[in-house]
């Protein structure tokens, strides 16, 4: 240090004459052995850099440079632009036997098809649908879903494209199973599931491993078609996780989204950077009379 003063007196051999720098004093003391530091003097022109450190730190603020902010709104500008976005409808298919009951309805064996309400909730949508003028028509090639496409393909005029990316996830063994029956006969991988995006049915697919898939489809359908309108038929889970996808939330965020039977959620993907935007979430209007 280059003050006599401040060594003298916290080496204890000059006395601090001011009450509040006494007690500052003590306190430092205390803060540490005695023994094990010392206070020496060093001629100021002998410690010019330990000199200039300091009048840096007085003079010259926080020597701390904020982290440069990142924008993280690009749609309120986009929005006010004149590029076209594509647009995907997404429909799930109607109700199925499983449906109410809740069961798990994955792509194993049982492959359901619509009930006589599903038919009618497809006819439903599929005059919402023919309103919104779609281009293309796109579909998971399970029955329900081709079941549902076929009467928007009648509203339309539109042919349906089949595509597996589109499948709902795989349930393996759990597949037409209720949430009980699985719970009473795989109850660490039921409470595994419930717990983690990243557990997966015994022969089946977790949300994490789906929403790879879906990830990739959803940047499939906005590759092959830039600015159309696109409507998808798919499934609950998928939807689910498309959601979560877009709105950049964790994937956890699926365990909070649900689709009912032939609503429509609406995604914009503009073609030039892939800027995505969730437009609607699971419309039903369509049902009221």
């Amino acid at each position: 240090m280059d003050s006599k003063l401040v060594v003298e007196q916290m080496s204890g051999r000059w006395q601090i004459k001011h009450a509040d720098m006494r007690d500052l004093a003590k306190q430092c003391r205390a803060a540490h052995d005695p023994s094990l530091i010392t206070y020496s003097w060093i001629p100021r022109d002998e410690n010019s850099h330990a000199d200039r450190l300091a009048n840096k730190a007085l003079d010259g603020g926080s020597a701390h440079k904020p982290e440069p902010q990142i924008q993280q709104n690009y749609l309120s500008e986009r929005l006010r632009s004149e590029e076209v976005p594509t647009m995907i409808y997404m429909v799930r298919h109607g109700e199925t036997v499983l449906t109410p009951l809740r069961k798990f309805s994955g792509t194993g064996p049982l492959d359901p098809e619509l009930t006589e309400k599903g038919l009618s909730q497809a006819a439903a949508v599929a005059r919402a649908i023919a309103k919104l003028k779609p281009e293309v028509l796109i579909a998971s090639p399970l029955m329900r879903t081709k079941q549902t496409a076929q009467a928007i393909a009648e509203s339309t005029g539109l042919e349906i494209a089949f595509d597996e990316i589109w499948y709902e996830l795989s349930f393996g063994n759990w597949d037409g199973l209720s949430f009980e029956e699985v719970k009473e006969n795989f109850p660490d991988d039921y409470q595994g599931w419930l717990n983690s995006t990243s557990y997966a049915p015994a022969g089946g697919e977790s949300y994490d491993e789906a929403g790879v898939r879906v990830e990739e489809a959803l940047e499939k359908v906005a590759a092959l078609y830039p600015g159309q309108r696109v409507v998808v038929v798919t499934h609950n889970g998928v939807i689910k996780l498309a959601a979560q996808i877009v709105t950049g939330a964790p994937t956890e965020a699926v365990f909070h989204i649900d689709a009912a039977p032939c609503s429509i959620t609406s995604i914009s993907i503009w073609p030039s950077d892939g800027l995505r935007a969730l437009r609607s979430l699971n419309e039903t209007g369509h049902f009221r009379p």
